[in-house]
């Protein structure tokens, strides 16, 4: 895996809503603060290996990703990208509006949009783009790590070209609840999450900031280190 500390640009809720603390909670830690937190106990009374299921979550934090994970170029400091930020957020745009819902995606549960927005498209591919100046050249480890002889020929360019390959067209915005499940394991879960989402009553989302986040060591997780509104049109 390449260099250390590294840095992402993703979409947190603010740390004061009822989503963040629905997601600080699930996944027992909160990135805004980087303290653990307490799994509900009805969530662990019905699944009771919880901890195992959200391990690789957890470790990111309650997000989506807008520009994936990057060791920063040797050229650049973290005042200078955090600075970068700052001047994203402050360019208006129309915001982002989503009917989020908690679902499978590519057998992860996660909270979705229930329909692609273009204006979420095109903010990901913004930043994508806005910041990939800051990234450090990949390293020849990190590209066979995304096994890229599984990727369709479109993804493999995105991986070459931007360092991650589900980006523009293939982007999806998702944020992670849990690993991998079977179906066996998922349904269950899924209707379970399902209720737990349900109950906040968010019919809506606006995807209104961006935050920096930073990971220290391969063995740390994600942590916000700035957090932005974005200026709305």
């Amino acid at each position: 895996m390449g260099g250390f500390p590294r840095y992402a640009i993703y979409y947190a809720p603010a740390a004061e809503t009822a989503l963040a603390a629905f997601g600080a909670d699930l996944l027992g830690y909160d990135a805004s603060t980087g303290a653990e937190r307490d799994f509900p106990s009805a969530v662990l009374d019905a699944v009771p290996d919880w901890a195992e299921l959200t391990a690789d979550a957890r470790k990111y934090g309650f997000h989506a990703t807008l520009k994936a994970p990057f060791p920063l170029h040797d050229a650049r400091t973290e005042a200078e990208l955090t600075a970068a930020c700052v001047d994203f957020a402050a360019r208006s745009r129309t915001i982002p509006i989503i009917r989020p819902v908690v679902d499978a995606i590519s057998g992860f549960i996660a909270v979705i949009p229930r329909e692609a927005t273009p204006a979420l498209q095109q903010l990901a591919a913004d930043c994508v783009e806005a910041f990939e100046a800051f990234r450090a050249p990949m390293s020849a480890e990190d590209r066979a790590r995304r096994k890229p002889e599984l990727l369709t020929p479109r993804q493999r360019e995105h991986l070459d070209r931007w360092g991650y390959p589900y980006v523009m067209e293939d982007f999806r915005f998702h944020m992670t609840l849990t690993c991998r499940l079977s179906d066996e394991r998922r349904t269950p879960i899924l209707a379970m999450l399902k209720d737990r989402f349900a109950a906040l009553d968010l019919a809506t989302l606006a995807v209104d900031r961006i935050a920096l986040f930073r990971q220290t060591g391969s063995t740390s997780r994600f942590s916000i280190i700035g957090s932005w509104p974005i200026a709305a049109r």
